[in-house]
């Protein structure tokens, strides 16, 4: 995994999706700003900032007011295809939350942040009431495989409770607002409570 520099300022990707620590971020650009913004990255082998958008759109309007939320993750360029002019794709890795102390957005659009680093969550296993939302994601990732690519970065950490969490938060179908709130939580056991709660609400897990 690339370090994190101690740097507090961070390039923003303002999207309407939540990026978790690990987690998987595909994104087809074309913008200049994010052209220029992930050639950077992968040039100089530095992370920039995804924050979930409250309002406006990932395309930029001329005019339009954005908000986005103060807690984001920064994300690293593991993979780039660059085959179509003018477009990139991108697999990106989630690495580190952060808290958004200040933001400007600059002449060409893109906006820079500077950023609080937050500590990555403690390893911790699963408590036991909570294995079988361990087990139940392990059965979706094999279902996943039997369909198509697994939306999942391995190595698979069954043995972490907040890795469990973090995947869940990224499939299940719950509001984007929700989904930044399990983010932003502090606890990882905090977090897999809440998600094996919902599973569990859904007949996805069987409460004992």
């Amino acid at each position: 995994m690339t370090a994190v520099p101690e740097s507090t300022r961070l390039a923003l990707f303002p999207l309407q999706s939540v990026l978790f620590p690990d987690g998987l971020l595909g994104l087809k650009v074309f913008e200049a700003r994010y052209l220029d913004l992930i050639s950077t990255c992968v040039r100089d082998r530095v992370p920039f900032g995804v924050v979930a958008l409250r309002q406006g759109q990932e395309v930029r309007r001329p005019g339009e007011r954005v908000e986005f939320e103060a807690v984001g993750c920064s994300a690293e360029v593991i993979e780039i295809d660059g085959a179509q002019p003018g477009i990139l794709h991108a697999r990106c890795r989630g690495v580190q939350r952060f808290n958004v102390r200040s933001s400007e957005q600059q002449p060409g659009g893109l906006w820079v942040a500077a950023v609080e680093w937050i500590e990555p969550d403690e390893a911790a296993l699963p408590a036991e009431e909570h294995l079988a939302s361990a087990q139940a994601l392990a059965a979706l990732i094999r279902t996943m495989r039997t369909k198509g690519p697994v939306p999942f970065l391995e190595p698979y950490r069954f043995e972490d409770a907040g890795w469990i969490a973090n995947r869940w938060c990224e499939v299940l179908p719950i509001p984007l607002a929700a989904r930044q709130k399990l983010m932003e939580l502090p606890d990882p056991q905090v977090r897999l409570k809440l998600v094996d709660q919902f599973l569990k609400q859904k007949g996805i897990v069987q409460a004992p």
